[in-house]
């Protein structure tokens, strides 16, 4: 890409990002409820977003090669452990794929 292109991208890039942080608090201001609907969503999509997460990385784990899907099982199993201990999500998420990243490396 031209210099003019990658200064164009950057732009949209942040402008698509501040819309998507600043437009929930035009919309949805202090005076008003929010509604059930956003509510709804804003409770259930993290942990479905989640969900989607672990098929989608576990959906080409082949359990009758290789190394069976330890790795995998055991990264899960580390990121359960480690979430029920701190309650810290960015860290479960570190922390077992951290895990995970040395098991197939060094294992």
């Amino acid at each position: 890409m031209t210099i003019p292109q990658q200064i164009i991208t950057i732009g949209l890039c942040v402008l698509a990002t501040m819309t998507t942080r600043f437009l929930p608090f035009f919309i949805f201001s202090e005076k008003r409820e929010t509604p059930a609907f956003i509510q709804y969503i804003g409770k259930y999509l993290p942990s479905a977003v989640f969900g989607m997460l672990v098929v989608y990385c576990l959906k080409n784990v082949d359990v009758l090669h290789g190394t069976h899907g330890a790795p995998e099982f055991l990264a899960i199993i580390a990121t359960t452990i480690i979430h029920l201990w701190k309650r810290q999500m960015l860290l479960s998420i570190a922390g077992g794929t951290i895990f995970y990243m040395l098991l197939i490396h060094f294992i």
